[in-house]
């Protein structure tokens, strides 16, 4: 980040030692180091420039003006105005960040008597006696523009009051949608018909008028008009590395729950399902090649916390041979990442959204994410997952190494819809062929699908899934006259059973 920039004026002569220690200060301090550059007319070298010129040129480009009036008002010019004063009246005609310490005085000249006035009568002033008095002073005000603007916090992000957003950037519908699922998974005490209001102060997302930052991002209307970086760009590549043209890529907006959704569908839907039959059992048998429960958490965590004042968004790549999701952000520095194999205390960079997600259902226990991960990649025959910390947060999973499958058990993968694709008519997707191998002499309503591909977005797997394979006739409704029938059921045509048996001549079995 790009320090801020701060002028320092005052008389020269009067405050010399003042400049040098503030000028100093302002350089080394461990804070205030990192985040302002302090600017006083000594530190320039010689020029042809009128001292004037300059004065007031850097005033214009500084963020902040830092004033120190005294007893003296300083050289005048023809118009009987001291430099001091003319940088004060610029930084507020240029709408700059103003800071005044007066040092009292018995005395003062009448001029700069009328300064401290002018500037009393628009903003707040602070007054010293000593050089250490001042050096405390200007500390506090500093540290406290840090934290009007946000740029430093002492609460979570996710916790903060935005600035802008209000009430009606919210989406009603969100809430009470959110309110029906937390009431009956997690007990919430409130109901869909419940004030909205009423609802957000329980989850600590607003206060008076203003709004969290977390609302915003778990039922704004438009996330990314406050946040242009939440968002979550997912891309697939045959390959075991980065390489362009990207075969497939998605940038996902929305909330926290749609970003999710949609990341984890588009993982599934790349990935190798291998899909039974009914021999033993009336429910088919559906295996993603890494477990679904896996993707999703590892996708959430990014998502959830992730550091949402980062320039860089949650990358969810998938490879040849493994999954690799990444977040801006850190973990804490009291959980190592030993830790994350085991049972632990649960420390959410936003805890607003983590609660949020665990009421919805999206979390199940707060602190076992990451040791279910490794249990479930153990148990289904895949390297535990390895977590990174680099200048991001990086997941890595492994992909299952290919292994033998009862005849008659199609693996879909993106090779093999490569390989049928122009054989027939239309673009037949991942999603559309894995409708196709789920559906047999049986047909199937839109629940049973989602229940067999681990789907949760009934709305997203009618658009991407089912739709698509009807408009290209591989999949038809046994009541096409009434689409929303209460028994309506899905089954193969003559075209998506004859695309079935090639997507099954070209499986690996």
């Amino acid at each position: 980040m790009q320090r801020k920039k701060v002028f320092i004026s005052s008389v020269q002569a009067e405050f010399a030692e003042e400049r040098q220690l503030l000028f100093a200060y302002l350089n080394s301090d461990a804070l205030l180091g990192r985040f302002f550059e302090p600017f006083i007319f000594e530190s320039i070298p010689a020029s042809n420039l009128l001292p004037t010129d300059v004065f007031l040129n850097e005033v214009k480009s500084s963020d902040i003006y830092l004033g120190i009036f005294g007893q003296q008002y300083g050289y005048e010019d023809s118009k009987g105005i001291s430099p001091t004063e003319r940088e004060f009246d610029v930084a507020a005609k240029e709408n700059k960040t103003r800071l005044v310490y007066v040092k009292q005085a018995e005395e003062r000249h009448p001029k700069e008597e009328l300064l401290i006035r002018k500037a009393e009568s628009v903003i707040v002033r602070r007054s010293f006696n000593t050089p250490e008095q001042l050096k405390t002073a200007v500390y506090a005000s500093l540290v406290n523009y840090l934290i009007e603007n946000e740029i430093i916090r002492t609460t979570p992000f996710d916790a903060t009051l935005h600035i802008e957003a209000a009430l009606g950037d919210l989406s009603e519908e969100k809430i009470r949608k959110f309110v029906g699922v937390a009431h009956r998974k997690r007990s919430f005490p409130f109901t869909e018909d419940s004030n909205i209001k009423d609802i957000l102060t329980h989850l600590n997302l607003i206060k008076g008028e203003r709004i969290t930052n977390a609302a915003l991002l778990l039922f704004g209307q438009n996330p990314q008009r406050f946040f242009i970086t939440s968002e979550v760009k997912c891309a697939h590549f045959h390959g075991l590395k980065v390489s362009k043209p990207i075969p497939s890529y998605q940038v996902y907006k929305g909330d926290v729950f749609e970003m999710i959704e949609k990341a984890v569908d588009f993982v599934l839907s790349k990935i190798n399902l291998y899909v039974g039959d009914r021999s033993k059992s009336v429910t088919v048998d559906v295996e993603y090649e890494i477990p679904k429960q896996v993707v999703t958490e590892a996708i959430v965590n990014a998502v959830c916390h992730r550091d949402y004042t980062s320039n860089g968004s949650v990358q969810v790549m998938l490879f040849a041979d493994r999954l690799e999701i990444a977040n801006p952000g850190r973990l804490p520095y009291e959980l190592p990442i030993e830790k994350l194999y085991t049972a632990h205390r649960s420390i959410p960079a936003n805890p607003l959204i983590a609660e949020a997600m665990y009421l919805n259902g999206t979390i199940e226990r707060m602190g076992t994410g990451t040791e279910e991960m490794a249990k479930l990649c153990l148990e289904k025959g895949i390297e535990m997952p390895k977590f990174i910390q680099e200048l991001d947060f990086l997941t890595i999973i492994k992909k299952q190494i290919p292994r033998k499958h009862p005849a008659n058990t199609p693996q879909v993968t993106g090779q093999v819809a490569g390989q049928v694709t122009g054989q027939v008519t239309g673009q037949v997707t991942e999603k559309i062929m894995k409708i196709l191998s789920l559906i047999d002499n049986q047909s199937l309503s839109v629940k049973e699908m989602l229940l067999h591909l681990s789907l949760s977005g009934r709305n997203n797997f009618l658009k991407e899934y089912l739709i698509p394979a009807i408009e290209q006739g591989f999949v038809a409704m046994q009541f096409p006259q009434s689409p929303n029938h209460p028994k309506q059921r899905y089954y193969l045509t003559a075209k998506g059973i004859k695309l079935k048996n090639k997507i099954t001549k070209h499986s690996t079995i």
